[in-house]
This record gives C-alpha cells, structure tokens and sequence, in this order.
C-alpha cells in the first residue's frame, strides 16, 4: 500500500492538466501508537523481514498473508504524511475555490482521516467475494478513472457506464448543493457517493452491516479507526467519511497548463496567449476559452470551466437525438434549466484534469481518444 507522491501529465491539443497524486496512506501524529504501529513499514518489516534486507521478498510475503489469515494487510509508511495542505499555484484564486469547497462541517480532512481511505479505497474486503475494491475500477495510472469502457464487478458483470476521473471531487459541486455525484448527480454529497458502489449489486455487493462486522473483526482496521475518530469502532457512517476524505485529496495543480497560467501577463485571463505554449497549442486554448468566432457559448469552458475545469451542472452536448441512456432525466429531480424542458441526455461530467490519461470519453466510454 505505499507509494510516492508523484505527478503526470500530458498535452494534446487542449488536453494541458493532469493530475497530482497523492501519497500512500498517511497516519495522524501518534502514528507509532501500539494500535496502529504493527502495520507500518517499520512494525512489519521488523516482524517479517527475516534476512534484514530491508524489504520483503515472494516467501517473507506469503508469512505475512498466513500470519493475517490470507488478508493483504496496509504496509503503512512509518513517517506520517500529509493530506490536508493543499498546493495551489499563484493563478488560482482561493476566495474562488474555498468557495466551490463541498467539504462538509462535519468531515474535515485530517491526515489520519484520509489515511483510514487511503487503506479502504484499496481494500478488497470491501467487496462481497473481497475480489474488487474502489481502486479496481479506479486506477490511479489512468488518472483514477477506468481505460476499459465498462467496469468489471465482484461477480464479472459489467457496470452500465464508464467510471469516472476521481480528480478534484473536493470542488465539484457547493456545500452539497445541486449539483450531485456521479454521471446523472444521484448522490447528492460525496460522503453518499461512497457508499452507493459498495452496496451495488453489480460493483461490489456488499451489505453494509456485514461490511462492518468484516472489518471489525480484522487486525489493522480498529486501531485506525480509533485513530482517524478516537474509538475502535466501526460503522459505514465512517467508512463514508474516511473514504470521501481521501478523495477530497486528489487534487491536480501542477501541470503544464498551470505553470504557464502562474507566470501569464495577466493571472486569471486564460484566453491570453502562454509564452511557453506552442502556436497549436495557444490556437486549442483560446478555441477552448473563448470559442469559435470569440463566442463563449461555442467554447469548451462554458461547461468546463477553469481552473479546476470542472462541471458546474449537467448539460446536454448534443451527443445523441435518442437517448439510450436518460442521464439526469432518469432520476427524480426537477428540471435543472430554466431554458431546456427536459433533463434527458444531461450528464454531469468529471474534470478535465489529467484528461489524457483517463480515457475511453463520455458516460459510456464511446470515444477512444480525444480527437
């Protein structure tokens, strides 16, 4: 479960974001506590690493499964790190974006917090037969969304759309306002989202009050509960806020795109030309920007607006005339436009950070690449 904080990113056309990505799970301050100091990277290395070596081979591995009855316990890392500072680049305005924060008053993130996620986002005892976990479907080499156009569930069966990018979940929407979670916004926060593909019948299958007495029967899970929360009790209530918290983590500041926004003539105007951008790709960003012909509305950021070039509600992009999939007209909700009658074929999109990574395209994965 450890990894180093790394960033990728890619430039095709009006594809100049990427995403950051986060450490490995993290631990609160008292991260050498008796409860949680077993399952660091120090605390197993010390019971398992029988030649000293400092790292585990194929046998010391297979030790350490048998010794927790086949479970994959975290290797946590021994030094805490840290999820809650957030790296903004001197372009992004933080009135601005503290104001699209949806990080509720009641789950703040904190480092042991997003830490306990860490560990569930990729445990597969989260699933009914513990063969998927929310990482299965997504991957972090692909920007934390899915290459394949529809998931793959604990039983084989396939999910009816494609997964979607993680990135910059934490200002998708306002305080938990409309809009929602998800392609079509049915979960109306993220703590609600988090649950909504654990208990699928096709994703994960999980009921939650077993999910609960599963984890709380395992070694490493109370002592990080009892870290994140201070009890060694487990409840979904929990689980949903651990796990929401991680995702507010995965957050994407650095890429090419923002480099050159920080050092423009004129911070927060993205249609002006970037020294450092190729004439193609200055053309792409102000087609983007400022639309064919200079009309926004016939621009891609009227939907996907900077910086975080996320979704501010669905919309419909004219995709199809028969809708084979209603979008935000299948679910029960009045009609989000005051200018379209109906919500059919409307479909909340994720961020368009790190887009190169996250293909296939569109809430069924029609489109393999961006051209």
């Amino acid at each position: 479960m450890g990894g180093q904080r790394r960033t990728q990113c890619g430039i095709l056309m009006v594809a100049w974001v990427c995403i950051a990505f986060v450490p490995a799970a993290t631990l609160a301050s008292d991260a050498t506590n008796s409860t949680v100091r077993p399952f660091t990277n120090d605390g197993l290395l010390e019971r398992f690493d029988k030649n000293r070596n400092g790292e585990l081979d194929p046998t010391e591995r297979i030790a350490l499964r048998e010794a927790f009855g086949g479970i994959d316990v975290p290797m946590l890392p021994t030094q805490p790190h840290d999820y809650t500072t957030g790296d903004y680049p001197p372009h992004v305005d933080r009135t601005e974006i503290d104001r699209m924060d949806n990080t509720p008053e009641g789950n703040p993130t904190t480092n042991a917090g997003a830490a306990l996620g860490r560990v569930l986002f990729y445990d597969k005892l989260l699933s009914r037969n513990r063969t998927i976990s929310c990482a299965s479907c997504h991957l972090q080499r692909a920007g934390f969304a899915d290459p394949e156009r529809f998931s793959v569930g604990f039983e084989g069966g396939r999910t009816g759309r494609n997964s979607m990018s993680l990135a910059g979940l934490r200002y998708s929407n306002l305080k938990g306002n409309r809009p929602g979670f998800f392609w079509d916004e049915r979960a109306v926060t993220l703590e609600m989202q988090v649950l909504m593909p654990i208990q699928d019948g096709v994703e994960m299958g999980m009921k939650l009050g077993d999910l609960e007495k599963r984890l709380q029967r395992t070694a490493y899970y109370p002592g990080l509960f009892e870290s994140a929360f201070g009890s060694r009790r487990v409840t979904s209530d929990r689980i949903s806020k651990a796990v929401a918290q991680f995702l507010r983590s995965l957050n994407s500041f650095g890429s090419r795109f923002d480099r050159a926004a920080a050092k423009a003539s004129r911070r927060g105007d993205y249609a002006l030309p970037f020294d450092s951008f190729t004439a193609q790709e200055n053309l792409g960003k102000t087609l983007f920007i400022k639309g064919l012909g200079n009309v926004p509305e016939l621009g891609c950021a009227v939907c996907h607006v900077p910086p975080t070039f996320g979704m501010a509600k669905s919309l419909n992009n004219g995709l199809e005339l028969i809708y084979k999939d209603r979008g935000l007209g299948g679910v029960d909700r009045p009609v989000n436009d005051p200018f379209t009658p109906s919500n059919d074929g409307k479909f909340k999109a994720p961020s368009l950070r790190n887009v190169e990574r996250t293909a296939p395209y569109m809430h069924d994965g029609r489109f393999e690449t961006l051209e």
